[in-house]
C-alpha cells in the first residue's frame, strides 16, 4: 500500500514538474535579453526536471524502505539511517553538480546548516560545494566582458589572466591589471545565470513542497523562500558593491574601535556592472590557512577574536549582517601600518569578500537577539527564555533554540562556569552533539518553522563562523565568548539609553555599564587563569 502511494506521489511529481518547468521555460525565453540562447538553454529544462524528480523520488524511496520495520532508538536503525543519509547526500551532491547554478547555491546553504540538517549532508556538501565549483570557459568570460564593458578583456585591461584564481556557484574571479597599472580582481558572472534561474527555482520549489507534503518532517521550504529572495540580489553585482560600501560605513560610524581592522576591497565603479565587478586585488591568506597565517607572524587566536568581534558588531549593533562568511570569503593580512600588540605580535586585518548576501535585522529583532546572547554568555536562564520566546521559539522550544545556538545541551548552557559554552572538539563532545541533533530532529523541524527567516540566517552565519574559528584553534575559545558578551551587552545598554531620556535612565545606564565592566573584568581574569592552567598542564 505504501509502495503504491509512493509510486503515485512520484508520478504526480514528474508530471507537475514537467508542466511547471515548461511554463517557466517559456517565461525565461520571453524575458531573456538573448531569446535564441535562452531557447537553447531551456531545451535542457526537461532533462533537468527529470534528474530532479528521479533524484528526489530515489532519496524518498530509500528512506521509506531502508528504515521500514527498524525500531526507533535501535542500533540497527541508527546504522541504517547513517547509511541512507550518506547515499542521499551523495545523490544530492551529484544532482547539484550536474545541474549547476542555483543548485550549487542550495548545496552550499545546506553545507552551512550544521545540526539543522543531518550531519552527513553537511559534511559532504561542505567538502565539495565550496571547493569544486564549475568554471566558465575563457570564451564565455570574453563574451561577458565584451557585452558588459564594450570590449574584449585585453582591450579593457592592460593584462587579463585567462585562468581564474577562484570559482563559486554564481561567478569566477580573474586577476587583471588596469591601463594605469593597478592590479585588480575581476568577478565575472557565469553566462546566462539569470536566464536559467527562474526555471531552476520553480522546479526546486515544487519538488521541496511535494516532498514536504508526503514527508512532513522534510520541511526546508524556508530555505527555498530565502533563495528566492536573495538570489536576484546576489546576481546583481552592483548590489554587492553597494553592500560593501555600506558595511565599511557602518564600522566607521558604529564600531570605530575595530574599524581599521576590518576591510573590504575598493570597487572600480567605472569597470563594474550588474554582471561584472572589478575590485582592488589584495594579497592575503585565507582565514582557515593556519600555516600561512603563522608565517605572516599573526597569532591564530587574534584572528579568531577579530572574526568574533567583527560579526558580533554586525549582528548586535549594525543590524546589517554579512550572511555568507565561509572560509573562502574571509582573508587575513597583517595590519598595513605594521602595528603590533604589546607582546610584539603582528595585528591582523580581516578582509571581507563576496558582499552579495546581507540581511537586515529590524531594531526589535536586533536588540532581542543581542539580549539573548548576553543571557547565554552570562548563564541567565530567565533571560534566555524571555528572549527566545520574543524571537519566536515559544515556551516549549526555548531550551532547544538555546542549544542550537550554542551547540551545548541545556544543562551546559545554564552552567555558571566561565567556559560553559565552549565546545572542546573532543570525540565525546562531537558525538554528544550529533546524538542531541538526531534525538530532537522533529522538534528542530518545528523550531525552524516557527523562527523568522532572518534568525535562521543568523543560525547559518553562526555555523559558518564556528567552522572558521574551529579551523584556527584547538580547544576552548574562551576570549571569543567574552567578546560576544561584551558587544551584546553594549548593544542592550545602548537601547536602554535610547528608550528613556530621563535623569534616572542616565543613572541606571551608568550603573549597568559599571556592573558590565566589572563582570567583564572578572571574566577576563577567569579566562587568563584557565589559559594559565592549561599551559601548565601541557
Amino acid at each position: 500500500m505504501a509502495g503504491r502511494s509512493m509510486w503515485r506521489a512520484t508520478t504526480k511529481l514528474l508530471v507537475a514538474t514537467t508542466a511547471l518547468g515548461g511554463g517557466a521555460a517559456a517565461v525565461t525565453i520571453a524575458s531573456s535579453d538573448d531569446p535564441a540562447m535562452a531557447l537553447k538553454l531551456c531545451t535542457n529544462v526537461p532533462l533537468r526536471l527529470y534528474r530532479d524528480s528521479v533524484t528526489a523520488a530515489t532519496i524518498a524511496f530509500d528512506y521509506e524502505y531502508s528504515l521500514r520495520g527498524l525500531p526507533e532508538g535501535s542500533a540497527e536503525r541508527a546504522k541504517a539511517k547513517h547509511e541512507v543519509h550518506m547515499r542521499g547526500a551523495r545523490r544530492l551532491e551529484e544532482l547539484c553538480f550536474r545541474n549547476g547554478g542555483i543548485y550549487i547555491k542550495l548545496g552550499q546553504h545546506l553545507g552551512q546548516l550544521e545540526y539543522l540538517v543531518p550531519e552527513e549532508y553537511v559534511r559532504i556538501m561542505r567538502e565539495s560545494m565550496l571547493n569544486k565549483c564549475p568554471h566558465s570557459s575563457y570564451d564565455q568570460v570574453h563574451e561577458v566582458v565584451k557585452k558588459e564593458l564594450g570590449g574584449a578583456p585585453d582591450e579593457i585591461f592592460d593584462e587579463f589572466d585567462p585562468v581564474p584564481i577562484a570559482s563559486a556557484s554564481l561567478a569566477q574571479v580573474h586577476v587583471a591589471r588596469t591601463h594605469d597599472g593597478q592590479k585588480v580582481a575581476v568577478k565575472v558572472q557565469h553566462t546566462h545565470m539569470t536566464d536559467t534561474a527562474a526555471a531552476d527555482y520553480a522546479t526546486v520549489e515544487l519538488i521541496v513542497n511535494t516532498l514536504h507534503r508526503f514527508f512532513p518532517s522534510f520541511d526546508y521550504r524556508w530555505l527555498i523562500a530565502e533563495v528566492r529572495e536573495s538570489l536576484p540580489k546576489e546576481l546583481d553585482f552592483l548590489v554587492e558593491a553597494k553592500n560593501s560600501v555600506r558595511c565599511m560605513d557602518n564600522f566607521r560610524k558604529l564600531s570605530p574601535r575595530i574599524a581599521d581592522y576590518v576591510y573590504a576591497p575598493r570597487v572600480y565603479w567605472n569597470l563594474s556592472t550588474s554582471k561584472l565587478l572589478t575590485m582592488e586585488y589584495i594579497e592575503a591568506a585565507q582565514v582557515n590557512d593556519l600555516k600561512s597565517i603563522e608565517r605572516l607572524g599573526i597569532q591564530p587566536s587574534d584572528v579568531v577574536n577579530l572574526v568574533s568581534e567583527t560579526f558580533a558588531e554586525m549582528m548586535f549593533k549594525h543590524g546589517f549582517v554579512h550572511c555568507d562568511p565561509h572560509a573562502a570569503n574571509l582573508l587575513v593580512r597583517p595590519f598595513p601600518s605594521g602595528r603590533r600588540s604589546i607582546f610584539g605580535r603582528r595585528k591582523p586585518q580581516l578582509i571581507l569578500l563576496d558582499h552579495g548576501l546581507y540581511k537586515e535585522l529590524d531594531y526589535n529583532t536586533r536588540i532581542n537577539y543581542a539580549a539573548l546572547w548576553k543571557a547565554l554568555v552570562y548563564s541567565d536562564a530567565d533571560g534566555i527564555k524571555e528572549n527566545c520566546v520574543k524571537l519566536g521559539a515559544g515556551d516549549d522550544l526555548y531550551a532547544l533554540f538555546a542549544g542550537i545556538l550554542t551547540m551545548r545541551p541545556w544543562n551546559k548552557v545554564i552552567d555558571s562556569s566561565v567556559d560553559h559554552l565552549v565546545v572542546k572538539g573532543t570525540d565525546s563532545d562531537c558525538s554528544e552533539l550529533q546524538m542531541y541533533a538526531s534525538q530532537y530532529f522533529p522538534q528542530i523541524t518545528e523550531l525552524l518553522r516557527r523562527l523568522p527567516r532572518v534568525i535562521l540566517l543568523m543560525l547559518k552565519t553562526n555555523d559558518c563562523l564556528r567552522a572558521v574559528n574551529g579551523s584556527l584553534i584547538q580547544g576552548p575559545s574562551l576570549e571569543s565568548f567574552v567578546i560576544i558578551g561584551r558587544v551584546s551587552s553594549e548593544a542592550v545598554l545602548d537601547s536602554m539609553l535610547l528608550q528613556k531620556r530621563s535623569l534616572l535612565s542616565w543613572i541606571n545606564f551608568w550603573i549597568q555599564k559599571i556592573l558590565l565592566e566589572g563582570r567583564l573584568c572578572v571574566m577576563h581574569i577567569a579566562v587568563w587563569l584557565l589559559q594559565l592552567q592549561k599551559a601548565l598542564t601541557l
